[in-house]
């Protein structure tokens, strides 16, 4: 089976692995142009470029899919299947079509649940116990093709981000091998979609990710992990952004006797900086200053970065 593979972040860095390591006969990979990173700006490669470039695999970066020469360039390539799994551009019908097996995507949600760009973070904001992943047929509306196969997981408690992003990786890597396992065998059975279940997962906003002190505690946690590491759910001291990382309730030892305050306010600092919420305190165990770095809150606070009785978000 000749692949093709679109993919650009490290999401997508498991299955394409696993593709290879499977004996697929991987003859492209697509993938978005480098961009500037870091302080330095220098061109930083995609995830999934750096493995086709090990792999010597012919990697493309087109500006967009829709440029003729790159159609023109890929369709002589006579491409199997398709694979795409967060490239981050919509393709359109006839890009979608030119394999003669269609073109499959790997979705981080149970679909029909969370369609959109942030399904992952939309899980652990909402508070879901169970997510997962599904491989399904790609069309014109936003992930609403049939569904070949699904793999679930549980969401752990205090699980960020980026923890359930890297397992999700891996079991979108397992379950996709198995369905083409069964394409191949001509065992896949495809179930359409209930459009009538679906919810949806935008982008993430900038006001999705500021931290509201008068929600309850488990709510304020859950934002807290839903955007950890990127891109960081905030709050304000003094007008200024601050980064927040690594959100538990509190415990009683952390709270070493520490009565409740306005919220917002740091009650207590000890391993962690114990900050009062609608309904309880939430402990942060590290945060990011605006201008510096990621650091524990504790180094923080002997650094006189922040007090008991300072207040997030005045």
């Amino acid at each position: 089976m000749r692949v093709l593979f679109w993919g650009t972040p490290e999401f997508a860095a498991a299955p394409l692995r696993a593709l290879i390591g499977e004996g697929f006969e991987v003859i492209g990979v697509v993938t978005q142009p480098d961009k500037p990173a870091g302080r330095s700006r220098s061109l930083s490669a995609p995830p999934v470029k750096e493995i086709a470039l090990e792999e010597r695999i012919p990697c493309f970066q087109p500006v967009t899919p829709k440029n003729e020469e790159f159609v023109d360039t890929i369709s002589a390539m006579q491409p199997d299947i398709s694979i795409v799994v967060a490239y981050g551009h919509i393709l359109p019908k006839r890009v979608i079509d030119i394999p003669r097996l269609g073109t499959l995507n790997i979705h981080a949600s149970l679909l029909p649940l969370l369609r959109g760009a942030a399904p992952i973070q939309a899980a652990i904001r909402q508070g879901m116990r169970q997510t997962g992943v599904t491989i399904m047929r790609m069309v014109l509306a936003l992930d609403a093709g049939p569904i070949i196969l699904t793999g679930a997981i549980p969401i752990l408690d205090d699980e960020t981000y980026g923890e359930l992003q890297n397992r999700l990786a891996e079991l979108g890597a397992l379950t996709l091998i198995e369905a083409l396992a069964l394409i191949e065998l001509g065992k896949a059975n495809e179930v359409e979609q209930d459009d009538s279940l679906a919810t949806y997962a935008p982008k993430v906003t900038r006001d999705d990710a500021r931290i509201d002190w008068t929600m309850p505690v488990e709510e304020v946690g859950r934002i807290v992990r839903a955007y950890d590491p990127k891109p960081a759910a905030f709050t304000t001291l003094n007008g200024v952004d601050v980064k927040i990382f690594g959100a538990r309730l509190a415990s009683e030892r952390s709270l070493g006797g520490a009565r409740p305050g306005e919220p917002g306010q740091v009650i207590a600092v000890n391993e962690g900086i114990i900050v009062s919420c609608g309904d309880g305190a939430i402990c942060i165990r590290d945060v990011q200053p605006s201008g510096r770095k990621r650091m524990r809150a504790s180094e923080w606070s002997r650094g006189r970065g922040i007090s008991v009785g300072d207040r997030f978000g005045s």
